[in-house]
């Protein structure tokens, strides 16, 4: 599969495992303890600190690879709660139709009509801020996406003439999600589960820059930013590492997600 991906999709691919990676072996591979202060505020690159300090004097590199594995933990757990939720609920909504389908649909409109920015900001003030809290708040948000996408493919897929089959062969509602409309809706929600991802990671650095997110001394690369942007009116670029590495994975995951995309043309004829 990987000899005939486009070079940009090879590019995409190889970053975004590197992150992952970094991710997973951050405690193997960072030089020093997460909160340990081990040098002078915000010093410049040198061969005891790759990329400087911070803003209190703890290796930058250290908080940037833990930051990136508190920052892709939470949004992987987030996207997952989203799809979970939104795919079974808009697969369910388009079997059973009628009033079922009608005021799941008109709970949704209500939800998305509200900014999802300012829905977690008024839950998170009244909440602990933990990270349990912050993956359960970005999932149910943004599993309302993930349901009209879902709802929109399974109605598609429910008058085809191998679903009516298995309804007349019997089956439950249970069968028909699982067996029928779930293998075939697949592809469009994969390739959906990168941007998702992608708004996730977005979201939580947002959350944490705000003050809402993730609490220090935890690392997260939206806390990074603004533990650091008061040395950009210096010339001290602390802040701009964070912002690289958001960019950088966003890129990364949408080149995959794009090349997946262009893999999926249409929906399946049938389960094959």
């Amino acid at each position: 599969m990987i000899k005939n991906m486009p070079i940009a999709a090879v590019i995409g691919l190889f970053f975004t495992a590197l992150y992952f990676l970094m991710a997973i072996f951050a405690p193997l591979i960072a030089p020093y303890g997460m909160a340990e202060v081990v040098g002078g505020v915000w010093e410049p690159p040198s061969p005891e600190h790759l990329i400087g300090t911070d803003n209190i004097g703890r290796d930058l590199l250290t908080r940037m690879i833990y930051g990136g594995r508190t920052t892709i933990f939470i949004a992987t757990a987030a996207t997952i709660l989203s799809f979970t939720t939104g795919s079974v609920l808009g697969f369910l909504a388009a079997v059973v139709g009628g009033w079922v389908d009608q005021a799941m649909s008109r709970f949704v409109d209500l939800l998305m009509s509200i900014p999802s920015l300012i829905f977690a900001l008024v839950v998170l003030s009244v909440t602990p801020v933990t990270i349990p809290v912050l993956i359960v708040v970005m999932g149910l948000l943004d599993s309302t996406r993930v349901y009209r996408l879902a709802r929109a493919v399974a109605v598609d897929i429910n008058v085809m003439d191998y679903v009516e089959a298995a309804k007349l062969r019997g089956e439950g509602r249970a069968w028909i999600i699982f067996r029928e409309i779930l293998p075939n809706a697949l592809s469009p929600l994969v390739a959906e589960m990168g941007l998702r991802f992608i708004f996730m990671v977005l979201f939580v650095s947002t959350l944490s820059f705000l003050g809402l997110g993730v609490q220090p001394p935890a690392a997260d690369w939206g806390g990074i930013v603004k533990e650091n942007k008061d040395g950009i009116v210096y010339g001290i670029g602390a802040a701009l590492w964070p912002a690289v590495a958001i960019a950088t994975l966003a890129i990364s995951v949408n080149l995959v997600a794009d090349w997946v995309l262009n893999r999926t043309t249409s929906l399946k004829g049938g389960r094959g």
